[in-house]
């Protein structure tokens, strides 16, 4: 009997699957996720190339996928994805609102650092607050929901300026830090570190942003807070839908300034 062998490089590796879940839907799952906005459209040998699976796998998991219309096959081969994701994300986006997801993080931000935290929404050439966590300590930056403040000045404004598309050397280290700092910029006695939220309805949701007196809110202090805020920042642009790539780059550059 003779037995054909692979090279090592020619087998599939293993896709990622939930510990408690359905091995099945796992790689159901690993299908649709391989799809990249770029994309219109994937080929059997590239699917099979992007999720580990052998293709006749793929093939009985895509029967499917067709059925419930999650996936789409065109007539030269080549799958998209389905109309039926359109529905989920609406009932999604419907019954999630902003307010649910960056809350409970503005919280968390808060107890971590004692500090206030907000959340801004750009509004033409000024931003305004939208949501707010006080700090518990009696000396504390004022800023209320509704409050309208500059966009060139302190970093919330800096972020909301720099993904709205301003130009300079400044604006271009916060598109690739995803986050800017401020020492009485805006108010002589505050200062602040802010990082972006982005979601699916628009690529920019808002910035968020810790703040307070400088004398707490220092350099130690906003070094420490540095990725917990991109951490938050990431978790809220996942569930909003967004392009979170910007957000896992920043801490990916900062697990790289802390390796050296």
């Amino acid at each position: 009997m003779v037995a054909a062998k692979r090279a090592a490089s020619d087998v599939p590796a293993a896709p990622v699957s939930s510990p408690d879940g359905v091995a099945a839907l796992d790689r159901a799952f690993s299908i649709l996720f391989a799809f990249r906005p770029e994309d219109r459209g994937l080929s059997l040998a590239e699917l099979a190339a992007r999720t580990g699976l052998y293709k006749s796998t793929i093939l009985r998991l895509v029967a499917s996928l067709i059925h419930h219309r999650l996936l789409v096959r065109f007539d030269d081969g080549r799958y998209q994805i389905g109309p039926a994701t359109l529905q989920l994300s609406a009932i999604y986006q419907r019954g999630m609102q902003l307010a649910d997801v960056i809350l409970p993080l503005m919280r968390c931000l808060r107890d971590a650092s004692g500090e206030s935290v907000s959340f801004y929404v750009r509004q033409k050439d000024v931003r305004v607050c939208l949501h707010r966590v006080d700090s518990t300590h009696a000396i504390r930056d004022h800023v209320r929901e509704g409050d309208v403040l500059p966009l060139d000045r302190g970093s919330g404004g800096r972020v909301l300026s720099a993904f709205g598309g301003a130009r300079g050397a400044l604006h271009e280290r916060v598109r690739r830090e995803c986050c800017c700092t401020s020492s009485g910029e805006r108010d002589a006695e505050t200062a602040g570190i802010s990082a972006p939220v982005f979601s699916a309805e628009q690529p920019l949701a808002g910035a968020l942003t810790l703040a307070g007196p400088r004398s707490r809110v220092d350099e130690a202090l906003m070094k420490r807070m540095r990725r917990p805020l991109l951490e938050a920042a990431l978790e809220a642009s996942e569930m909003l839908g967004g392009d979170a790539a910007p957000l896992k780059a920043a801490l990916a550059l900062l697990a790289a300034e802390g390796a050296r």
